[in-house]
């Protein structure tokens, strides 16, 4: 006797396995990321049982409900991985599913044709392609045109007066295939659980970012009185022009809210600052206000309206810091005692990351008064924001609970989509990776002291393909904290190695002032720029630098030059090493099929560098064309970007760079020879 199996709905496995669905985080837990632009590669395990054929495909709703249908291609043999690219070009939710199922006209096809071939159960096989073929046309989802040519099919197949070759030959023909392909004859659906992509605006994932101090663009020391008279946002909406000439699109300002006086730091991080020392723009509040105002000395609200406005209009958008922290000074020290920690002998606890102390600085205890915080500083953003700031840098938000920016950066982005938070959080990778899922757009990473070829072959794969589902990487080659030893020691050929790789690596890099000057001295055991500009003015002669040739702007610009000209560059997920046999040359490409670029052409960019800034290197550089989208026979011509040289290359060629003129080739792929 029978018996009728019931299956519990919450076995894991359908009918069909759907494994390993990419992008997904935390088995969509979270949403993934992308940004409008952004081609996303979609990939699930698919497998079954036997050997009959499957189909794979991927079902994406778009923000406005519009359903895509996307047949997923089979990748290498065994390894039962299917994908799909897909470029996503709205900001919102996507939403996706991986639908697999049966391949009826496939598993017919491979089997009929290897029989008839040989003469063996031809009119078995050419009946079965009939009622094959003929329920197919009768179901209600298809096309008149693919239903009319399906049962046309039929017919052909039961015209026992041809031969069983001429009969399969009509069920391969190319309107058949092609018929099949666009309606696949299926059996065995199954579905994966719904997924989500979150995409976001350009700017969350592609920029040239810039940091200066606003205080430091034309500030003026009178030698007769030994005083200092402070830049400000008239003085330093000057330098806009030559930021944007250089192709920056996103200008950072350290905080700009009036400093505290109480326990003001001096040069270089001493306790006892004078008259004229500025103090670090991070020990928030005075007198003068807290968060929520403007320094005096940089000016007021509509200085500061007009600043923005003047960046907007060279085409940067203006990104302030969000330090969540006070000086002794701050307002909140009197109004809201209870949001600082009191240690046991009354006093407020300031800032220490052993042996670092920052005595200027009081950390917010967001345990104390959690709603009473959250609540303050979303009504600070909501303030910067109707000043017109759309992006913001957020100050060692490690520091802080990640289900505070959780909620914070939800209820911002819930209000204001536009909105862009960076995270400056050098710190453990769980803890950076977990700001990434909580809603950060950016990332600060470790690029900076990943210098080595083995580094950084390491790093940019994991980058670009194994957190890039959550973790959004913003490559900063200097900051006014971190001037590492590979720059104190490796002159302007360091400081264009690491531009150049940053700028195609990243599908958003950043620099702070003074890099392009290949600033590099460091305050002696420690990898901190001396005379810190955090603790002092420092205007420099722009013009000067310009006109002696020691400024690598030029450079700095051709690199931004050749991001906005070639949208591979723009992409994040597309890096892929290439091997080199030499241990300081470094080889990567980013490449962008024409389907996916506003002319229809691919767009494929090779970067070769030579990360020894104190030698010449040559090696031969092996490529994988398959990742280029070439035969692995091809010659092809390439122009190098940096000089205009032109090349003859395969895939395998021999490449010399020297150091001291130029380090890096950026190669353009062009006409196939």
């Amino acid at each position: 006797m029978s018996k009728t199996i019931a299956f519990r709905h919450t076995l894991p496995f359908g009918r069909l396995p759907i494994l390993a669905v990419s992008p997904v985080v935390e088995a969509g837990r979270w949403p993934a990321k992308a940004f409008a632009g952004e081609v996303i590669p979609f990939s699930a395990t698919v497998f079954r049982e036997g050997h009959d054929a499957l189909g794979v495909e991927l079902l994406l709703t778009d923000p406005t409900g519009k359903e895509l249908t996307c047949r997923m291609v089979a990748g290498s043999s065994g390894s039962d991985k299917w994908h799909a690219e897909v470029q996503l070009n709205l900001i919102g939710d996507y939403t996706f599913k991986i639908r697999a199922f049966a391949d009826e006209y496939e598993t017919w096809h491979h089997n009929a044709s290897v029989k008839i071939a040989v003469g063996i159960d031809e009119d078995l096989m050419l009946l079965e392609g009939q009622v094959l073929f003929a329920n197919a046309a009768a179901e209600k989802t298809r096309t008149k045109a693919n239903a009319k040519l399906l049962n046309e099919l039929a017919q052909k197949l039961a015209d026992n007066s041809r031969s069983a070759k001429a009969r399969m030959a009509d069920a391969e023909a190319p309107e058949v295939v092609k018929a099949v392909s666009a309606q696949p004859i299926r059996s065995l659906i199954t579905l994966s659980e719904t997924f989500t992509v979150k995409t976001e605006r350009e700017l969350a994932g592609v920029g040239a970012w810039y940091e200066f101090f606003p205080r430091s663009e034309g500030a003026k020391f009178d030698q007769k009185s030994k005083t200092w008279t402070s830049g400000n946002f008239k003085t330093a909406a000057k330098r806009l022009p030559a930021v944007a000439a250089m192709g920056f699109n996103v200008l950072y300002l350290p905080p700009i809210h009036p400093v505290g006086f109480a326990h003001r730091k001096g040069p270089n991080n001493t306790l006892i600052a004078g008259p004229q020392d500025p103090g670090s723009p991070w020990a928030i509040g005075s007198e003068a206000g807290g968060h929520d105002a403007i320094h005096p000395e940089l000016g007021t609200e509509k200085d500061f309206a007009a600043f923005v406005k003047s960046a907007n209009a060279l085409g940067i958008a203006v990104a302030l810091d969000l330090a969540l922290q006070a000086s002794p000074d701050h307002p909140w020290v009197k109004t809201n005692p209870e949001w600082f920690t009191t240690r046991a002998d009354g006093t407020i606890a300031y800032a220490e990351n052993p042996p670092k102390k920052y005595q200027d600085i009081y950390p917010v205890n967001f345990d104390n008064d959690p709603e009473g915080i959250h609540f303050e500083v979303l009504r600070i953003m909501r303030l910067w924001i109707g000043r017109g700031v759309k992006i913001f840098r957020v100050d060692n938000p490690h520091t802080k609970p990640v289900a505070f920016w959780e909620w914070l950066i939800g209820e911002v982005n819930a209000e204001f989509p536009e909105v862009v938070f960076l995270a400056e959080a050098f710190t453990r990778p769980a803890m950076m990776h977990a700001l990434g899922k909580a809603g950060f757009q950016q990332s600060y990473t470790y690029y900076t002291w990943r210098n080595s070829k083995a580094e950084l072959e390491s790093y940019l794969t994991e980058l670009s393909k194994q957190s890039a589902d959550f973790f959004r990487p913003n490559l900063w080659v200097s900051t006014p904290d971190i001037l590492t030893e590979y720059l104190q020691f490796g002159g302007p050929a360091a400081h264009k190695i690491r531009a150049a790789i940053a700028a195609m690596a990243g599908a958003s890099w950043g620099m702070y002032a003074g890099y392009e000057l290949c600033e590099s001295v460091a305050r002696p055991g420690a990898e901190e720029h001396i005379d810190s500009e955090k603790f002092e003015f420092r205007p420099r002669d722009w013009q000067a630098a310009d006109k002696s040739g020691r400024s690598i702007a030029p450079y700095i610009t051709k690199l931004n030059n050749i991001r906005k000209s070639h949208p591979a560059v723009r992409q994040l997920r597309n890096l892929e090493i290439h091997h080199t046999e030499d241990s300081a040359i470094l080889a990567f490409s980013k490449h962008l099929s024409g389907q996916h670029t506003a002319n229809g052409k691919a767009d494929t960019i090779l970067v070769i560098a030579n990360v020894d800034p104190h030698a010449v290197r040559e090696t031969t550089v092996h490529l994988n064309l398959e990742k280029l989208g070439l035969d692995s026979n091809a010659r092809f011509a390439v122009s190098d970007l940096i000089t205009g040289e032109t090349y003859e290359w395969s895939a395998s060629n021999y490449v010399r760079l020297d150091a001291f003129l130029e380090p890096v080739h950026i190669l353009h792929i062009g006409k196939v020879l």
